[in-house]
């Protein structure tokens, strides 16, 4: 049983998916710091000063200056704010999963349109090739010699001579 898992965990697929499951992790904490740290600042600046972090609504009907303070209060809160920036990380991150699929896309189609490399002899065909080679080389020697008028060449050994 623990060989059948070792086959298993070294499998490339279940390595390929491991890998791609913690960059993933890491580039969604980038995404996230660049939703929350560059991004979204400037926005907020151009609305206001508005931190949208702590865009929230108490449950409770009390007032609180921070989300923050609500929570430490223990008052329920909706936290639309918080909601916004995890909906623009993930439109930032599928975003950068559909340039990359793309991208690879265009990698494959390249592949594909490229012409297949010819499909080498068979051995018949090259033993054919062989033997059309030695005619023709012979019949060059014979047409150096010149021929009497008894020796015309046929119309076979005419084609041969010319393919």
């Amino acid at each position: 049983m623990w060989n059948e898992f070792k086959t298993f965990i070294m499998r490339g697929n279940v390595l390929d998916l491991a890998i791609g499951i913690v960059i993933g992790a890491a580039f969604g904490k980038i995404v996230s710091s660049l939703v929350a740290d560059v991004l979204l600042p400037p926005i907020g600046l151009l609305a206001g000063r508005m931190d949208f972090s702590n865009l929230f609504i108490t449950l409770s009907g009390q007032s609180y200056p921070t989300l923050a303070a609500a929570k430490a209060a223990g008052a329920p809160t909706l936290n639309y704010g918080i909601f916004l920036n995890t909906l623009i990380d993930f439109l930032i991150i599928s975003f950068a999963v559909f340039l990359v699929v793309k991208a690879a896309n265009a990698v494959r189609r390249k592949e594909a349109d490229k012409p297949a490399a010819p499909a080498e002899p068979t051995t018949s065909e090259k033993l054919l090739m062989e033997m059309r080679d030695l005619m023709k080389s012979m019949a060059e020697k014979e047409s150096a010699i010149p021929l009497s008028p008894e020796k015309k060449l046929t119309s076979p050994q005419q084609e041969l001579l010319h393919s």
